[in-house]
């Protein structure tokens, strides 16, 4: 039933995607094909309407199309008219191949450099300027002529998350192993299914800014939902956690405690049924508040555990209490809330603010109040710079081979600009590919229809169809997709254009041609390894997880800083996986090949870690609201060795942090010993094993006892605290269930950095197949030379 109806969603949305595709290309040609003489003069190229409308169709939204129509009237008004004072100025005298390519890198540069214009917008204009000088310059006789898915997205990521909450609590009931892991097993595929969920949201936060004008009167307007449902998914991940480390059975769980978590559960998948019909910050109608009642089990809760094997059982009790606010709060109407009206309409013109200048939005005022006073970053100078190159003279080899069909080489390069970096050699492959697949396909639909020329084009539905999976797969994408389906597209919908065949060689050519070009330029602009990238990404990361351990207190500012640490985090990882998959993708040549695997599991260990300062700041803040309420001058000393123990683990994992930076960071272990050597300095090997890897040489029973006397110091706190007796149990087993989480975290948070360690013993290990690595001598020989 479950593969029944997974398959019956991927041929859904392929199908919708293709439909919505296909109905454009059937206006387009109608329009070119049968509409009036007039119009169709005025549309002298034809089939950039198709490319056009890939561009700005593809799997859009109502946001997308409305703002697809802004950039191709922007577009316009941005290459046309400065193109058509060039080629009025220049006349067709002095057009040549390479007048021709110089003018348009030199436009093109211009187009890619701002910041503020979006992505799409500069392809289309970039295609817009190939069409206007490269068919100016092959006709410069005849110049005159020249003349929605997001709420359905969150509707099914409400329903993953019930499924998965149902199963985590199934586990954590499980009265074997075998079962409990079996549970687990099943959440696997849906946390993948829910991850895709949350990146289709976001994706389309932008667009929906172009909706909200049509909208705002008919319901409230939504600015971030993919934000709010990520606040979802941390306490999913951190319930995980707990059952990955759980023992079996649970030794606090009882039917009371049992009953109490499946109340829980129950107001959660009420919670999340509500979001299945609205938007996370629309106004559904809820129940009067149960949460008093729901959590009347937890006083059961009265006393530390002894033992740090229930610290996960505890963990996962947090975890759901956490999920239990969060998800109510996205479902309690806005006037039921207490807040701050002016400082959330303050929050909300700040978070408008940012989305529109660092989203790449694109508005008048952004256009006009960004480019001339923003700074010129190098990453934007060398994009704009790769960009201008690229197009100059993938169209003038483009021109010296065959004149007539010179800018079939600078479109591909156009139409696929990508404002950052991306995996050069494989995103040239899979065009390139996409293109010869396109092209056949279109030659055996003239073929077929060779006799009925007129509706040809209706061949291409098929194609759509096809190409709206392939754009699914890992081997094509989103490029070798569009890559397919425009090749086709501009063979089926064309005219004047001579056999279907010869055009199709050309176009091949040609598109080898400009594909060849874009990937030269690249390779010299940015000589740099993906590999070698990662490897920086990598020691910036363990300097950022350095300052972001060594920040965990037991105060209110460390909550806030750990929360902007695990953001920051969260960012690193981004920006790793990113130089990750594209070192995967890239060819190792004479190089060593890329160990993807280590990365991934030390990106694991980072997320994890990341996932675990979260919940520490959510634990301390959770412990702030309660011990604010009590009398604890009498507890300053216990408290204070709470502090220490908070501190210590933070020490112990930022300095190793710092430690595998420095190891991380050498080039080659055969050139540090050479170095050193010629220093003539000596190295102490025991000061590296009790200053620079402080947890390497603590066992599991070492680091048990650093979690026991932070349980230790919690029941020294608990006995002395002066509980008010209407309010004891409620106050003492939320403060019971936030510290007990917090040692798990804490217990967690040197286990990752273990592993960490293991994986990058492993990283130098590879990257130095003929030496024998020792972290310990390693880290000591980095001291003794650059100390």
């Amino acid at each position: 039933m479950e593969l029944s109806q997974r398959t019956r969603d991927f041929w859904r949305s392929g199908l919708i995607a293709a439909s919505r595709t296909a109905l454009a290309c059937i206006i387009v040609g109608c329009m070119t094909l049968y509409g009036p003489t007039a119009f169709k003069k005025q549309v002298a190229f034809p089939a950039f309407s198709y490319v056009a409308m890939i561009l700005i169709v593809t799997n859009a939204t109502l946001g997308d199309t409305i703002r697809g129509l802004w950039f191709a009237f922007y577009c316009t008004l941005q290459t046309v008219c400065p193109a058509m004072l060039c080629l009025w100025y220049m006349g067709p005298t002095r057009l040549t191949a390479v007048s021709t390519s110089l003018v348009l890198g030199i436009a093109a540069f211009f187009i890619a450099l701002p910041k503020s214009t979006h992505v799409v917008a500069k392809r289309v204009a970039l295609g817009q300027l190939v069409i206007i000088y490269v068919v100016g310059y092959i006709t410069a006789d005849e110049i005159d002529a020249i003349m929605h898915p997001v709420k359905e997205n969150s509707k099914l990521f409400a329903e993953n998350a019930s499924e998965r909450l149902r199963l985590f609590v199934q586990a954590f009931c499980a009265k074997d192993n075998e079962s409990s892991q079996a549970f687990i097993s099943q959440t696997k595929h849906l946390a993948s299914k829910a991850k895709k969920f949350l990146q289709c949201i976001k994706s389309k936060q932008e667009s929906m800014q172009w909706e909200k004008f049509f909208i705002k009167f008919l319901r409230p307007y939504c600015k971030n939902p993919g934000d709010r449902l990520q606040e979802l998914e941390t306490p999913l991940r951190g319930m995980e956690i707990a059952l990955n480390n759980k023992h079996i059975p649970v030794s606090i769980l009882d039917e009371q405690l049992k009953g109490g978590i499946d109340n829980i559960e129950g107001e959660i998948s009420q919670n999340l049924y509500q979001l299945r019909s609205h938007m996370p910050c629309e106004t559904p109608t809820v129940p009067e508040s149960t949460q008093g009642e729901v959590m009347n089990f937890l006083e059961k809760l009265e006393t530390i555990p002894t033992n740090d094997k229930d610290l996960p059982s505890y963990f996962f009790i947090f975890c759901m209490k956490l999920f239990h606010i969060q998800s109510r709060a996205m479902t309690i109407p806005p006037n039921s809330q207490k807040v701050d009206k002016k400082a959330l309409q303050k929050k909300q013109d700040q978070q408008q603010k940012k989305i529109s200048e660092h989203q790449n939005g694109l508005s008048l005022s952004g256009v006009l109040g960004h480019w001339p006073t923003s700074t010129l970053g190098k990453e934007r100078l060398v994009s704009a710079l790769n960009c201008s190159l690229s197009l100059g003279f993938a169209v003038l080899f483009g021109l010296y081979y065959s004149k007539p069909n010179g800018f079939w080489s600078g479109l591909p390069v156009a139409v696929s600009f990508a404002a950052a970096r991306e995996a050069t050699f494989k995103v040239a492959n899979v065009k390139f590919q996409g293109t010869v697949i396109g092209n056949v396909y279109g030659v055996l639909g003239c073929f077929i229809f060779q006799s009925i020329v007129q509706i040809r084009f209706i061949a291409l539905l098929p194609c759509f169809i096809f190409t709206s999976f392939l754009q699914q797969s890992k081997m094509y994408g989103q490029a070798g997709a569009v890559s397919a389906v425009i090749g086709a597209i501009l063979i089926l919908g064309r005219r004047n254009f001579g056999p279907p065949t010869d055009f199709a060689i050309a176009r091949i050519v040609e598109t080898f041609i400009g594909l060849s070009c874009s990937i030269m330029v690249d390779l010299l602009l940015n000589p740099t390894r993906a590999a070698s990238l990662a490897k920086v990404q990598l020691c910036k990361t363990f300097g950022t997880l350095q300052d972001s351990l060594s920040s965990i207190e037991f105060t209110e500012l460390s909550k806030d800083e750990l929360m902007k640490s695990a953001k920051n985090i969260k960012e690193n990882i981004i920006q790793l996986d990113k130089f990750v998959t594209e070192a995967d993708a890239e060819p190792n040549f004479w190089f060593l090949p890329f160990n993807t695997a280590c990365y991934k599991r030390l990106m694991s260990s980072f997320t994890k870690i990341g996932d675990l300062l979260h919940f520490t700041a959510h634990a301390i803040s959770l412990l702030d609201e309660q011990i604010q309420r009590l009398d604890v001058n009498g507890v300053r000393d216990e408290l204070d060795k709470i502090n220490g123990d908070l501190e210590l683990v933070g020490n112990l994992t930022a300095t190793s942090m710092k430690s595998f930076q420095e190891v991380a960071s050498i080039k080659s272990l055969l050139v540090l010993e050479k170095d050193l050597e010629n220093s003539g300095k000596t190295f102490d090997l025991e000061l590296g094993k009790s200053a620079n890897f402080p947890l390497m040489n603590l066992d599991e029973k070492e680091l048990g006892k650093i979690i026991s006397s932070f349980l230790e110091h919690l029941q020294e706190a608990m006995e002395k605290i002066g509980f008010p007796d209407e309010e004891e149990k409620e106050i003492k087993s939320q403060i019971v269930i936030s510290f007990s989480a917090l040692g798990f975290c804490l217990k967690c948070l040197m286990k990752e950095t273990k592993e960490v360690e293991k994986a990058i013993k492993e990283l130098v290990q590879w990257e130095n197949p003929t030496s024998h690595i020792n972290l310990h001598e390693l880290s000591c020989k980095i001291h003794a030379l650059y100390d």
